[in-house]
């Protein structure tokens, strides 16, 4: 069987719910190993809610459904406040990337008291700003950014990250609507330690199976590059 599209591969999967300190109840799902060892967990931050990003944009929705099985990694992913899927509504009222911080906080709560493997945080657009605003706070080994635009993160925040030991891996397309190659480049020119990964052809929403497949491998390079080069096949 060729992976691609909406072929979901094997997962203990739980839809969960997670609790912010201020009393709204996200939804979500944690999708895990079947056996054996589980080597990090993805702590998805979606797309911009008001542009239509939910835990189902496409490569959040395909990294749950692969790299359990392909890369033993979890996927923790879930609705910021305000934002419906069909695993539900999040209470609350959308944001503008302030309030998101306490989505935020209440999935890493969730990571402690479940005790899950190591986390890296996984943004997509929107979801890169909050990594990049309010992550480093956390026990993580590092933040994966996904066509970051960098329009709610500040030079003084990019640079907070230098030194700390927490890797930031961020894959920008060629074609980027909002922050190609060269500029990502000058932007992230204060944290020099950040891994820039330019994508020869992408675009802001890596459609196509080619695309997905490259940014599900440039995840597993960063948070498992044991398990590469991921299957394109799987048992029937």
């Amino acid at each position: 069987m060729e992976i691609r599209s909406g072929v979901e591969l094997p997962a203990r999967r739980e839809n969960i719910d997670i609790h912010t300190s201020d009393g709204l109840t996200l939804v979500g799902e944690l999708a895990t190993p079947l056996d054996g060892d589980t080597v990090a967990t993805l702590v998805c931050l979606h797309p911009l809610p008001s542009g239509g990003g939910f835990m189902d944009s496409h490569i959040i929705r395909k990294a749950a459904a692969r790299l359990p099985a392909l890369a033993r990694l979890a996927v923790l992913r879930f609705n910021f406040r305000g934002v419906a899927s069909p695993r539900g509504r999040s209470e609350g009222a959308i944001g503008d990337g302030l309030d998101e911080q306490y989505d935020l906080a209440a999935a890493m709560d969730f990571v402690a008291q479940r005790s899950l493997a190591p986390p890296w945080l996984l943004g997509w657009s929107f979801g890169t700003e909050i990594a990049l605003n309010f992550g480093l706070q956390y026990p993580i080994s590092g933040a994966i950014l996904l066509s970051p635009p960098l329009k709610r993160t500040t030079s003084d925040q990019l640079s907070a990250w230098s030194g700390t030991g927490k890797r930031v891996v961020a894959v920008i397309p060629e074609f980027d609507d909002y922050l190609r190659p060269a500029e990502a480049r000058e932007r992230f020119a204060v944290l020099p330690e950040a891994e820039l990964i330019a994508v020869p052809g992408g675009k802001h929403l890596w459609v196509g199976e080619a695309q997905t497949r490259q940014v599900l491998t440039e995840i597993v390079r960063a948070a498992n590059p044991a398990a590469l080069p991921l299957p394109t096949e799987w048992p029937a």
